[in-house]
């Protein structure tokens, strides 16, 4: 069985930061991309960041110069930085990676359950 466990969340301050990470545990063979979705209340889930294996990211505007992904390829994690944070990037933040292969042929896209990330004063 694979999954995604995210763990980081919390409440903070605005201006504050916190740091999520996601690990992908079970049978894997490799993962290519692993990225960062968000869900605030009565909104859409929106993509905050990707990365593929290779290094290579997409930061959504909203969040770019505060926000950094990053990944260790060895550990199967992926990991946020978000720096400056505001009241609007309060959410409910889901890992996800599209392209885990179990198998070299046999691909998942699976998602975490979610962290919660409230910034409030």
């Amino acid at each position: 069985q694979v999954q995604l466990v995210e763990s980081g969340g919390g409440l903070v301050q605005p201006g504050g930061s916190l740091r999520l990470s996601c690990a992908a545990s079970g049978s894997i063979w490799s993962i290519n991309t692993m990225g960062w979705y968000r869900q605030a209340p009565g909104k859409q889930r929106e993509l905050v960041a990707v990365i593929t294996r290779g290094g290579i990211t997409n930061i959504a505007d909203s969040v770019k110069g505060r926000f950094t992904i990053s990944r260790d390829n060895a550990k199967n994690t992926v990991y946020l930085q978000m720096n400056s944070l505001k009241p609007e990037d309060t959410a409910l933040y889901f890992c996800n990676a599209p392209d885990l292969a179990i198998t070299p042929s046999y691909y998942k896209n699976v998602w975490g359950q979610g962290t919660q990330v409230t910034v409030s004063s």
